[in-house]
């Protein structure tokens, strides 16, 4: 096969692939990375590993045999631990394959704490790690569906952080299943933590934006841009991507000219009241001056001036 008539990015496949075949790399640890060289400097992303499900009996086998190593999430009453295969960690994820050196059976270094993290989200991932799925909210009652989605997404914090994609796609579905299923959505105090911990320019901020967006656009709904105040504070990416967001949801429609009619809605009195403004002008006459030479004039253009400034 001719390489040089490859597309680059599978030309950088291909050599990887060819280099580790050459080294004798075991199937749990073959790593394939790729570039996309239309971008420049574009990062080297890693392929990602069929799971558990689809290996061959020899993989199988070679992913569950190996060092032992701990991993401990949460922190306090919460906490809770795990014994994994490294083997099967390091298939799915590069960074495994750094915290754990292949002879970390050795070492001191054989253990991971992740203190700020959610039990729950790991708990997740360790039934994908081992049985190449986890369970489809679909399947559950009404009244567990919010609290699994919430769990997924807690998964998809930490599948961005370990660059596991494959199951990063699986949780964001869940969730939003779960959400739609439950007809519930995260309140202003429960978008702000998903929105800080969600990287930027990831799908899962995109997402919550547009829940709130939705929800201040819905007449139906009590929430308006006030309601996600605490979300603004401090974040002022929060604050652009939802005034964005509501501009796509708006589909282009544009609302009525703030300069034409509605002279009272810009003015100070109380409702119902007569409008003193609208009484002192007649046909743009305003009392006190007469009708005819420059003062006419300068009055329109005076009005005129105020009008741009309070528009500006």
């Amino acid at each position: 096969m001719n390489l040089s008539r490859l597309p680059l990015p599978l030309l950088y496949i291909r050599l990887t692939l060819d280099r580790s075949h050459r080294m004798h790399i075991p199937a749990y640890d073959l790593r394939i990375h790729y570039r996309d060289f239309a971008y420049q400097n574009s990062r080297r992303l890693r392929m990602a590993n069929p799971n558990i499900s689809e290996a061959t009996a020899k993989t199988f086998a070679e992913l569950l045999s190996g060092p032992i190593v701990d991993i401990h999430v949460g922190s306090d009453e919460n906490k809770r631990s795990w014994s994994l295969h490294r083997n099967l960690l390091c298939h799915h994820s590069d960074y495994f394959a750094e915290v754990f050196p292949e002879d970390a059976k050795k070492k001191s270094g054989h253990q991971l704490d992740l203190p700020e993290d959610d039990p729950g989200g790991f708990e997740l991932l360790v039934k994908w790690l081992y049985q190449g799925r986890i369970d489809d909210v679909s399947d559950m009652p009404v009244e567990r569906k919010w609290d699994y989605a919430t769990a997924c997404q807690k998964l998809y914090v930490l599948c961005e952080r370990f660059n596991i994609s494959q199951l990063k796609n699986v949780a964001m579905d869940q969730y939003r299943k779960g959400i739609h299923q439950a007809g519930l959505v995260p309140d202003p105090e429960e978008i702000k933590p998903i929105y800080d911990k969600a990287a930027p320019g990831s799908p899962f901020r995109k997402l919550v934006i547009r829940i709130a967006a939705r929800q201040i656009m819905d007449p139906d709904q009590d929430k308006d841009a006030q309601s996600y105040r605490s979300c603004f504070e401090g974040n002022p990416d929060f604050a652009v991507d939802l005034v964005n967001a509501i501009r796509e949801g708006a589909g282009g429609k544009l609302f009525a000219d703030p300069t034409e009619d509605g002279d009272c809605e810009y003015h100070e009195h109380e409702n119902g009241a007569s409008c003193e403004s609208k009484e002192t002008q007649v046909n743009g006459i305003v009392r006190g001056r007469g009708p005819k030479g420059k003062d006419k004039g300068k009055q329109r253009a005076s009005d005129a001036n105020i009008l741009s400034d309070a528009t500006e």
